[in-house]
């Protein structure tokens, strides 16, 4: 018995099957998925809770024994006003005096000279052990055991006339922040890739030029955010300094509200000024921090002004919604 061959053509069905039909339901396009958002109470019963304690805040500071005219009478006093700027000063002046000295310890610490490690060391121990009040107080008090300055031909003096409230404020800020700036710039030298100063070695450059032109410049990524961060905590670290009879923001407000007796209502100034400052500074420090991260990111962080779009824009599409 002889088989039969198909001589039907390629692709055409074989000719013992009758052809399948198109089902009918593949031949248009699918339909559209309605995405159902999921409901999401909690988020709304804490935000009620949130808001009803923020609402009995306020109604209990409303209520309470405040003068409230003082505060916006006494806000910019001149005073006040003259007691901000000598924080702003103080905090100014010790930070830069702590960012440099900073620089050095940290290059120091990093030395293979055993004597100069072994001294950023030291230092460094010293000032983040004690605190800023009692570091304060010594520079106040120094001429208890050092009466008279004596540098030789090149200086001699009284120490109460030296250890002046402005100059044991700088010191007392700016020597403690030193060390702190110190572990900062540290940590920034050794994010840089070693590399980079092996290929700036071999191409003739000093110890000196390489962390000037290559090591420092690209440390700065890492230690800008902290130093930021630093300088806000200056602001208020300032306020201290009332120990050592600075007139700084704090006395200020504390001289008035003690001779007019509205002692919390000028602590509310105080606290809207520093507010204010650090509010400001803030702000810098983001775009000081968005330059600096031109070299390193695909994209730059949005600005203030394009997240507040971007949150309108979002709440805008959500309420169009269907």
């Amino acid at each position: 018995m002889t088989d039969k061959f198909d001589k039907s053509p390629a692709g055409a069905p074989p000719a013992d099957r009758p052809p399948v039909a198109e089902d009918s339901a593949f031949s248009g396009p699918p339909e559209a998925i309605k995405a159902i958002p999921v409901r999401h109470y909690g988020r709304w019963v804490s935000g009620v809770v949130v808001l009803a304690l923020l609402v009995l805040l306020g109604l209990a500071f409303a209520q309470g024994d405040i003068q409230w005219q003082a505060v916006s009478d006494k806000l910019f006093d001149s005073t006040v006003v003259a007691g901000a700027g000598r924080t702003l000063l103080i905090s100014i002046l010790a930070m830069v005096l702590g960012v440099v000295l900073g620089i050095v310890l940290a290059v120091m610490r990093l030395s293979k000279n055993p004597v100069t490690s072994s001294v950023a060391w030291l230092y460094i121990w010293f000032f983040r052990g004690t605190p800023v009040y009692v570091q304060l107080l010594l520079w106040f008090n120094l001429a208890l055991i050092f009466p008279v300055l004596n540098l030789g031909p090149i200086y001699k003096d009284e120490m109460t006339d030296v250890m002046t409230p402005f100059m044991c404020a700088l010191l007392g800020l700016g020597l403690n922040e030193a060390a702190y700036m110190a572990e900062i710039c540290r940590a920034g030298l050794l994010a840089v890739d070693e590399g980079q100063t092996e290929a700036a070695h071999a191409l003739g450059m000093s110890h000196t030029k390489t962390l000037r032109r290559i090591v420092i410049p690209q440390a700065m990524r890492v230690i800008v955010p902290p130093t930021g961060n630093e300088f806000i905590n200056m602001l208020k670290t300032s306020s201290l300094v009332y120990a050592v009879t600075y007139n700084e923001l704090l006395r200020s407000t504390s001289v008035i509200g003690s001779t007019s007796y509205a002692v919390m209502e000028m602590l509310f100034v105080a606290s809207i000024w520093y507010l204010v400052m650090t509010s400001v500074f803030s702000v810098f420090q983001y775009y000081l921090e968005r330059y600096y991260a031109r070299g390193s990111s695909r994209s730059l962080p949005p600005t203030v002004f394009q997240k507040i779009k971007a949150n309108m824009l979002s709440l805008g599409s959500e309420r169009g919604r269907p």
